[in-house]
C-alpha cells in the first residue's frame, strides 16, 4: 500500500482526498502547512506528495524545494494557481505533476499512480518497449509500429518520441524537451519544438486535429499519455 502525504491547509480538502485515496488503497497521511509537509514527507516515509500552494506559513513553492533538496518522493501539486508561470516553476523546482483547482477525483487519481509508476522506474528507456492502443514502440530496435505495420520516424522525431515516453504521463516542461533531445543552445526554441511534436501527431495520432496520446499541456510543455 502506497502511503500519499496531503499538504493542504483547508479540512474539506483533506477529508475529501482521505476519503478518496483511501477508496483507492492508497494510505494517507496529513500535514496542514508547510512546515509541518517537510518533516512528515521524510519522517514518515511518503511515497507521494499532494502538495497545495498557497499554505499558511510558507508558500508550497518553497515546499518543494524544501523537500526535493532531501528526497525523491513524487510530487504532484493541487493548487488553485492555474497561472502558466506558477505551473513552470514548481515543475523547475522539481515537481513531477501539476493539477489545478477545481480538479476532478479521476484525472488526479490517474496523475497519482502516474508518478508512481515513474518513481518506480516504469517508463520506457533504452532497450525497453512501451505498447499504448494499437501502437508499439521498441526502443532498442529504433522501431515503431502500429498492429505490426512500421511507422517510419526521422531520427529526431524518434529521439523526441523516446523522450516523452521516458516519462509517460507526466509533463514534461518544453525547457526540459529542448534541452534534452536537441541541447541547451536550443532550449528556447519553443516553435522548433511545436513543428516536432505535430509532425508525430500525423504520424502517430489517430485524430492529429485532435491529439490524444501527445498532449498539450498549454503554455507549460508535453505529455505521452498511455491510458
Amino acid at each position: 500500500m502506497s502511503r500519499v502525504l496531503v499538504v493542504d491547509d483547508e479540512p474539506q480538502i483533506r477529508k475529501f482526498l482521505r476519503i478518496s485515496l483511501g477508496a483507492n488503497g492508497y494510505e494517507v497521511i496529513e500535514a496542514e502547512n508547510g512546515r509541518e509537509g517537510i518533516r512528515r514527507a521524510v519522517a514518515d516515509k511518503a511515497d507521494l506528495v499532494i502538495l497545495d500552494l498557497g499554505l499558511p506559513d510558507i508558500d508550497g513553492q518553497e515546499v518543494i524545494t524544501a523537500i526535493r533538496s532531501v528526497s525523491a518522493v513524487p510530487i504532484v501539486v493541487l493548487s488553485v494557481r492555474a497561472q502558466e508561470m506558477d505551473k513552470v516553476e514548481a515543475l523547475d523546482r522539481g515537481a513531477d505533476d501539476y493539477v489545478a483547482k477545481p480538479f476532478g477525483i479521476g484525472e488526479l487519481m490517474a496523475r497519482v499512480r502516474a508518478a508512481l509508476r515513474q518513481h518506480r522506474g516504469e517508463g520506457a528507456g533504452e532497450g525497453e518497449t512501451l505498447q499504448v492502443g494499437a501502437l508499439h514502440f521498441d526502443f532498442a530496435r529504433r522501431l515503431v509500429t502500429r498492429e505490426g505495420a512500421e511507422i517510419h520516424l526521422s531520427k529526431r522525431e524518434f529521439e523526441l518520441l523516446r523522450f516523452l515516453a521516458s516519462k509517460p504521463d507526466h509533463v514534461l516542461t518544453h525547457h526540459e524537451i529542448l534541452t534534452g533531445v536537441w541541447g541547451p543552445a536550443h532550449a528556447e526554441d519553443t516553435a522548433y519544438l511545436r513543428v516536432y511534436v505535430n509532425q508525430l501527431r500525423q504520424k502517430l495520432e489517430a485524430d492529429p486535429a485532435a491529439p490524444a496520446l501527445i498532449v498539450t499541456e498549454p503554455g507549460v510543455g508535453y505529455r505521452l499519455r498511455t491510458g
